[in-house]
């Protein structure tokens, strides 16, 4: 059981990793079409985390600071992309 978390943990941390690096990349393989801005992968994100907070019942002391911090960086992004709209027409 200790060797398939090692091996859980170094696949998560090397997702993770490559979602800062490339991150349109990743989600792109992860979920197949071009992510624009990375605006949908962060509004799914957000989204199931809420899903798994209400729904699933599960509810560790970083979840919910993980969906408001999802919640932002998803405003966030549909700023700019609507501010990137505005400045090329």
């Amino acid at each position: 059981m200790k060797r398939v978390l090692i091996l859980a943990a170094i696949g998560e941390g090397a997702t993770g990793e490559a979602l800062i690096i490339v991150p349109s990349l990743v989600g792109q393989l992860l979920f197949g079409p071009e992510l624009t801005g990375n605006l949908t992968y962060s509004a799914a994100v957000t989204l199931y985390l809420a899903y798994l907070g209400f729904a699933g019942g599960l509810t560790g002391i970083l979840l919910w600071p993980a969906v408001v911090l999802h919640v932002i960086l998803t405003a966030l992004l549909i700023r700019a992309s609507i501010s990137d709209k505005e400045t090329k027409t």
